[in-house]
């Protein structure tokens, strides 16, 4: 009796140490499942610097250039390109590379787009601002039959010939209505009449004015 009862003790500390041996200690904290890591997101790049464009400065992107008017050129990173220029009486501006371009009658991008073209030549991708610094008054010129012949300055770069003619006085007794012609630059000429302008059946806008134009009021 007493042998098979330390037989029975002994078998079950047996199994009570194997049992020990067998099982492995797990890691503090770990589950069942180790969920995978999500990677960490790569550094955004850069936003990239814009290089300056061409713009018109304080005057309205529309606006034609004329003879007088001041510019400022910007090449960026050349700063021996750069200029200060004024539009001279033939209408041209002068450049180091690039010589001699046409301004007047431009507006700033069309401009700034020749200088860059003309400079691909020489410069990989330039890049051209156009800024009007100072622009010459814009006029139109009434003479002839007219109480107050001279200059007339355009409001808003625009004026008609109805608004001409009464900023210059309107007519003296002496003035042919009919027969007013307006010299325009490049030898144009081009005919108006007052009185059918004034008639009620005309529903044409009145001739707009160019800067430079004179008007002859016979």
């Amino acid at each position: 009796m007493k042998t098979a009862m330390f037989t029975a003790v002994s078998f079950l500390l047996l199994l009570h140490t194997a049992s020990a041996q067998t099982a492995s200690p797990r890691p503090p904290g770990a589950g069942a499942q180790t969920a995978a890591a999500a990677p960490a997101p790569a550094p955004a790049a850069p936003a990239p610097v814009s290089a300056p464009v061409g713009t018109s400065g304080s005057t309205a992107a529309d606006y034609h250039i004329v003879t007088g008017d001041k510019l400022r050129i910007e090449v960026y990173k050349d700063a021996q390109l750069s200029q200060s220029l004024q539009v001279r009486p033939d209408g041209k501006i002068t450049l180091p590379l690039v010589g001699d371009v046409t301004a007047s009658g431009r507006t700033s991008v069309e401009l700034r787009d020749a200088i860059s073209t003309s400079l691909k030549e020489y410069i990989t991708n330039p890049v051209v601002t156009v800024i009007i610094t100072e622009t010459t008054p814009q006029v139109v010129y009434v003479t002839g039959e007219v109480n107050k012949p001279g200059p007339c300055t355009l409001q808003n770069g625009q004026i008609n010939i109805l608004q001409a003619l009464a900023m210059a006085g309107g007519f003296t007794d002496f003035a042919n209505r009919k027969d007013i012609t307006i010299m325009r630059k490049g030898g144009q000429k081009l005919k108006f009449n007052y009185k059918d302008a004034l008639d009620e059946d005309n529903k044409r806008e009145p001739l707009q004015l160019l800067p430079g134009d004179t008007v002859i009021v016979k």
